[in-house]
């Protein structure tokens, strides 16, 4: 049986269950909810005059204008919505670093999946529609959104059944992801990204083309972010076990960080310059207070 606790984390939850996870852009949602929709209909916020036909509801007559225009006219209102969520976990072989665990932290994948249950919680709760993919080369399994207490455990089951053990595709991969979206969602990619940067910036971009809104939790293990190996070091490729180097990593380490600001510059510059959030998490975060800064941040934002 599936232990929903190993990714519902109690700890997590108690941090982030006051919180709202609020689309930025407007969404096609199919039920009433609190995101706004491209839909006009007659509640919430103004949005703009049509002119009066017969049958339509004398009340939302702006009588303000028929006084300076001497024509009746309809108060339209933007509706609220909830929203179609798509969480997207990377279940490549490089989030299975570090392999085996550590015993004080959580590798990449566990910690990716626990990121990803608890914004699936958060969305079920307000009344909001997640919906999962897992991915790697391809999409391995996809759980259409629904709106019901029972996605949740349907989420974490698939979740559950995953072993990340394969290479990344990820031009290709995110251009079929952002195929089989067909309406405007709410998109959050959970992955370590490690693929050429001109690829992972070109798939998220296809996203944002498509009208998603899109966030970006880029989680990268300890290790990855000091590379603080001290001795010689037999590195050995995940994603491909034909290599293998073995090396003095302190000669490496300069260069090594160096490399790595870059990349993580260009992903961040790329998400920022096309308005799509990204955070940076690492796996000796407190994920609880790292989802919590960033919901009430985003939310600060947006109002």
């Amino acid at each position: 049986m599936t232990d929903y606790t190993r990714y519902l984390r109690p700890e997590v939850i108690t941090q982030i269950a006051g919180l709202e996870m609020r689309a930025r852009y407007v969404v096609e949602g199919f039920l009433s909810g609190m995101h706004r929709s491209p839909y006009h209909g007659f509640s919430v916020e103004f949005a703009s005059h049509r002119e009066y036909v017969p049958g339509d509801d004398t009340r939302h007559i702006d009588w303000r204008v028929y006084g300076r225009a001497d024509r009746y006219y309809i108060k339209q209102y933007e509706e609220e919505t909830n929203v179609r969520a798509y969480i997207l976990l990377d279940c490549s072989g490089s989030m299975a670093y570090p392999e085996p665990p550590h015993r004080d932290r959580m590798n990449k994948f566990e910690y990716a999946a626990t990121a990803a249950a608890s914004l699936a919680y958060l969305l079920v709760h307000q009344q909001d529609a997640p919906g999962l993919m897992l991915f790697d080369h391809a999409v391995r399994e996809h759980l259409p959104p629904k709106s019901n207490p029972a996605q949740l455990r349907n989420l974490i089951d698939v979740i559950d059944r995953a072993e990340p053990d394969r290479e990344t595709d990820v031009k290709v991969l995110m251009h079929q992801l952002a195929d089989q979206i067909k309406r405007r969602s709410f998109v959050i990619v959970v992955s370590d990204l490690l693929a050429d940067p001109d690829d992972v910036i070109s798939g998220l971009e296809r996203f944002r083309h498509a009208g998603h809104d899109v966030l970006v939790l880029h989680v990268l293990d300890h290790d990855e972010l000091t590379f603080d190996f001290r001795d010689n070091v037999l590195f050995e490729g995940i994603e491909d076990a034909s290599i293998e180097l073995l090396t003095d990593p302190q000669s490496l380490r300069t260069s090594y960080l160096e490399a790595l600001d870059r990349f993580l510059t260009r992903v961040r510059t790329a998400c920022a310059d096309r308005r799509m959030d990204y955070v940076r998490i690492s796996t000796t975060d407190s994920l609880g207070v790292a989802l919590s800064a960033f919901l009430a941040h985003r939310r600060h934002t947006l109002k």
